[in-house]
């Protein structure tokens, strides 16, 4: 069912605050826990902000497919796959961070100013099948909210290690 237009400016302005979150769990990670893994399968802190702009990035693209293209592709992609392959650890976070923030911030006047025939495109996801953008909206205004936990719960399971 779609969204009211009061419920999308609900999460396009979670959607904007959400490098807030991630600057402010981010702030809170002692220098020696950044790369602390809770779990061999788990990433750290530095991991999640790293990962958080790979998306952020895709996200972005995805975002301007759906609205560009007549019958979109969306690729998908294993966010652990890429972690390994492009050894999050040894990029670097400053960039990462500034990735996200550039990202979310180029990409919100477009979600300002869409129209209700935008919402309601629709592409085809490679893993998940059709992918409108309330479809988007409703995953990425969470994204950034969901990765700050994570790093909140990350200091506090190092602090009681």
């Amino acid at each position: 069912m779609p969204f009211s237009p009061q419920e999308r400016a609900a999460l396009i302005e979670r959607y904007a605050r959400g490098p807030a979150l991630l600057k402010a769990a981010l702030a809170k990670v002692p220098r020696e826990a950044l790369t602390w893994r809770p779990a061999p399968s788990n990433w750290s802190a530095h991991e999640i902000v790293v990962h958080c702009a790979d998306s952020e990035t895709n996200a972005h693209a995805r975002l301007r497919y759906l609205l560009a293209e007549q019958k979109p592709v969306i690729q998908g992609y294993d966010q652990d796959r890429w972690a390994q392959a492009l050894d999050y650890h040894s990029l670097p976070l400053e960039p990462a961070l500034a990735t996200v923030e550039a990202v979310r911030a180029n990409t919100v006047p477009i979600l300002r100013r869409m129209t209700e025939p935008e919402w309601q495109r629709i592409g085809q996801h490679t893993e998940s099948g059709p992918y409108a953008a309330e479809d988007w909206l409703a995953i990425y205004a969470e994204h950034l909210e969901k990765h700050s936990r994570q790093i909140d719960r990350n200091v506090a399971r190092w602090a009681d290690r």
